[in-house]
């Protein structure tokens, strides 16, 4: 298929799929109960880091946090007791426990008093044009706070080759604009320009089939090929083609 080709059959699917009916079924959901930018940012980040398995699954245990936190997540994080923090004790999602979860809130305390916020601890701040150091950086400051080394493995570091999958998810919910009115384009102070297409098991079959990725690993390096096609079709906004290759992946099995 040739970029032509390939970009005309993207756009199309781009358009089926980037539309608020996509939201009905997918973890975005959950963000989307929230109008507040804090509450959107932690609610969307806290959802993108329990974002593997069953989506369904995703969603109720998503939910279940959100009920931990009182439905106010930035409050919650900012003026949380030890013993409001005690309540969040026999959650778990696959791996990912009640341990993880109340060190993921200090952390997010951590980053809102100290650090200026989500927004600002995950910015490009080296002059490229990609999330590889920032990701990075972020891990870094996230566990700059007493913590167990179970928990670090659910946050993931492109420099040790990792896709950052959830990461770069999160990303396109914050950063795309809001003209469909699935992703928030809250955070102004990054560029679309520069986010990655989220790489998993369906994404990475579909972009082989169509000849955008030729690495058989899903890792980084794989990342970065799929950046030198997508944004030779759309240079602005390369991430608009993950609503294409998942929808063609998980609805269509391509």
């Amino acid at each position: 298929m040739k970029n032509k080709e390939l970009q005309e059959f993207l756009d199309e699917k781009v358009i089926q799929y980037n539309n608020p009916k996509f939201i009905d079924s997918d973890p975005i959901q959950i963000p989307h109960l929230f109008s507040k930018k804090e509450d959107i940012e932690i609610a969307g980040f806290l959802t993108a880091t329990i974002a593997w398995g069953k989506r369904q699954m995703i969603i109720n245990n998503s939910n279940k946090m959100m009920e931990l936190l009182d439905n106010s997540p930035h409050d919650f994080v900012v003026n949380h007791t030890e013993k409001e923090l005690s309540k969040l004790t026999n959650f778990v999602h696959r791996t990912f426990n009640e341990i993880d979860f109340q060190f993921f809130i200090k952390s997010l305390k951590n980053i809102y008093k100290n650090h200026n916020g989500l927004e600002n601890v995950l910015l490009i701040t080296d002059k490229s044009d990609n999330y590889k150091t920032a990701i990075h950086n972020f891990k870094k400051v996230f566990f700059e706070i007493p913590h167990q080394s179970r928990t670090t493995k659910h946050v993931s570091d492109p420099l040790k080759n990792s896709a950052s999958k959830r990461i770069n998810m999160y990303l396109r919910w914050m950063v795309r604009d809001n003209k469909t009115g699935v992703d928030f384009g809250i955070w102004k102070n990054h560029d679309a320009a520069n986010l990655h297409c989220p790489l998993d098991v369906h994404s990475g079959n579909v972009a082989r089939k169509l000849t955008v990725l030729t690495r058989k690993q899903n890792d980084w390096k794989a990342v970065r090929e799929m950046d030198t096609t997508l944004r030779k079709l759309d240079k602005k906004d390369p991430s608009k083609y993950d609503f294409a290759l998942f929808g063609l992946g998980v609805f269509e099995q391509f």
